[in-house]
């Protein structure tokens, strides 16, 4: 089935779970304006993710999916279906999101051919799973149905409420006048969470080696390791105040680079084009590393279970206990040199 563009007048994108993987979808959106310029594009998603695409203005309206509330996600098929979509970009393409196109009445279903839910599409994405970057992959779908690739960009919402409370914040904090970097120990499960005495060291290296400030960023479920990576640097590190996601995106935005492990916030910062080391244990940076060549990662390859792919370490998480501290500082130079980060002397 070839799309007849100029009769496409609204489009659904459909992305759930986490907040790095809808930002990794984002990714698709310039690109569909660009061929269906005069298409209003709606965005379906869980309410967490709320706050990364309010405000972006390729996007027309937000609908919620409630994963746990079965009435109100019975209550969608025929607000889908009224809705009257032209075309609908199913990216996450569970049963449920499946079923979900298959009802919608949309005369342009996309999804992926994944077993037991071929069924809901008319035009398909790649079958192949672990093959391209979680990002590149939804390009790579836009590609297989015909659409032209206008834009690598993935997308963060802030406004002017969120970007004043982090100017306020650093200038507080007297971190405006040095290199400011920021410690991310987040992380979706416990075995991609680099252990806060790591981080503790790496902190420490970068605030001898360059005589940066270093703010330790930290959301729900963090709190603990980020205070335990505070009371191990012998030197001063200033531990960010509890925030929304939205403004500690800004907080992200303020700094000068990132250390962090493979999060959504490290996508984040991604989208806010500051530069970012990642860094891996159990995941494959090349599948889930920060998307595009002003970033860098870092992984202890020699490990025999390096890529496990296990939500628990079944042994002594030797792929970050391990990590020598000086290769992460040279991947550092590395990723400050390329971006000619220490290139103009903060005012």
């Amino acid at each position: 089935m070839k799309i007849i563009k100029n009769e496409v007048k609204k489009i659904l994108v459909i992305k759930l779970r986490g907040i790095g993987d809808v930002i990794l979808s984002t990714i698709v959106l310039d690109s569909l304006k660009e061929n269906f310029p005069n298409a209003k594009i709606d965005f379906l998603t869980e309410k967490i993710s709320f706050q990364v695409l309010k405000g972006l203005p390729q996007i027309n309206n937000l609908i919620e999916f409630n994963r746990k509330n079965t009435l109100q996600r019975l209550k969608l098929f025929p607000l889908i279906r009224k809705k009257k979509y032209d075309l609908i970009l199913d990216l996450f393409s569970n049963p449920a999101t499946a079923q979900l196109t298959f009802l919608s009445g949309a005369r342009y279903r996309i999804g992926f051919p994944y077993r037991g839910r071929k069924y809901a599409y008319n035009l398909f994405g790649p079958s192949e799973r672990g093959k391209f970057h979680a990002g590149l992959l939804h390009l790579e779908v836009l590609r297989l149905i015909g659409l032209k690739i206008s834009s690598q960009k993935l997308y963060f919402a802030l406004n002017k409420k969120h970007n004043i409370f982090a100017k306020q914040y650093v200038n507080s904090n007297n971190l405006k006048h040095k290199l400011l970097v920021g410690l991310i120990p987040s992380g979706g499960w416990s075995s991609k969470r680099c252990d806060p005495s790591k981080f503790a060291e790496i902190g420490e290296e970068i605030i001898k080696k360059y005589d940066a400030h270093v703010l330790i960023l930290w959301g729900p479920g963090d709190y603990d390791d980020a205070v335990t990576i505070k009371r191990q640097l012998r030197s001063n590190a200033v531990l960010a105040p509890k925030t929304s996601l939205s403004e500690m995106g800004a907080l992200i935005s303020n700094c000068d680079f990132i250390v962090a492990n493979d999060c959504g916030p490290m996508h984040i910062a991604v989208a806010l084009s500051i530069p970012v080391l990642s860094l891996h244990g159990p995941t494959n940076p090349k599948l889930q590393g920060p998307l595009g060549t002003k970033h860098e990662w870092i992984r202890l390859e020699e490990l025999d279970c390096i890529g496990c792919n296990l939500l628990e370490c079944p042994k002594n998480h030797e792929c970050f206990k391990n990590l020598p501290v000086d290769n992460v500082i040279t991947k550092i130079d590395r990723l400050i040199e390329k971006n000619n980060i220490l290139s103009n002397e903060k005012n």
